[in-house]
């Protein structure tokens, strides 16, 4: 896995390679039922409320920590390219979906490529500031992200 952070231009990089067949991990990050079992990193988990993932969906979750707290985030999809790419607007939101503009928001870009064991995922995410960039990362977001990102190793293995 390569994870980096490029402050300049105010984005973090996420690759990590999956040894599993393109369609399945496409499907481990577009449909409900497979992201609220990997999403969260443990203890916590996600929970969907609701996803239409389409140009102009969304995809409203809570992360739900192990007292029962959560923590609302809402991602409005904006281009699809079916097996190959997704781009979509994340921010922290409210459960209604009302997104909460004193939090950081981003723009998440992320592309599937065949890899030499499995499926390539590029994770390109990109923030209008650098004081949100770099609040994200002081909430946890590298831990965070890397452990979903093995949650998804694990669920993929079981398949």
């Amino acid at each position: 896995m390569d994870f980096s952070v490029d402050k300049e231009n105010k984005a973090i990089s996420v690759k990590r390679e999956f040894a599993a067949a393109l369609p399945l991990v496409w499907e481990a990050y577009t449909k409900s039922e497979i992201l609220d079992q990997w999403w969260a990193p443990k203890p916590w988990r996600a929970r969907t409320k609701a996803m239409d993932f389409r140009e102009g969906g969304y995809w409203l979750y809570a992360m739900v920590g192990p007292g029962g707290e959560e923590h609302w985030a809402r991602a409005d999809y904006l281009k699809i390219d079916p097996h190959k790419s997704f781009s979509a607007r994340d921010g922290f939101a409210d459960e209604e979906g009302n997104l909460n503009r004193q939090m950081p928001q981003s723009r998440w870009d992320v592309a599937f490529s065949s890899a030499a064991v499995g499926t390539l995922v590029t994770n390109r995410i990109t923030f209008g500031d650098l004081q949100h960039l770099e609040q994200t990362l002081a909430m946890g977001f590298k831990e965070g992200f890397v452990a979903a990102l093995e949650n998804l190793d694990g669920w993929l293995s079981r398949r």
